[in-house]
């Protein structure tokens, strides 16, 4: 039997011009801001969302954010997953 997990976060519509979907799963977030450090175009902010250890996640900036799924690889929890349309 498969067990399937859900993870409470919260997802951000229309990234990259609308080509992607930004998901942040607060459930496994522990603020380490890794992803903010390796984010080429400097989207990542902290958000009022907080994570597994009552610390800050992040969100992107929808206008700013291409989409490239660095911060999702960067991620040592999996906490970022980036679905492109």
């Amino acid at each position: 039997m498969t067990e399937t997990l859900e993870y409470k976060g919260y997802k951000v519509e229309n990234v990259a011009g609308g080509k992607a979907d930004f998901y942040v799963y607060t459930d496994l977030c522990k603020g380490c801001g890794l992803c903010i450090a390796k984010c080429p175009k400097q989207c990542l902010k902290w958000s009022k969302e907080v994570g597994l250890f009552q610390t800050p996640a992040v969100e992107p900036d929808a206008a700013a954010c291409i989409g490239c799924g660095a911060c999702a690889m960067t991620c040592p929890d999996s906490a970022i997953r980036i679905e492109r349309k």
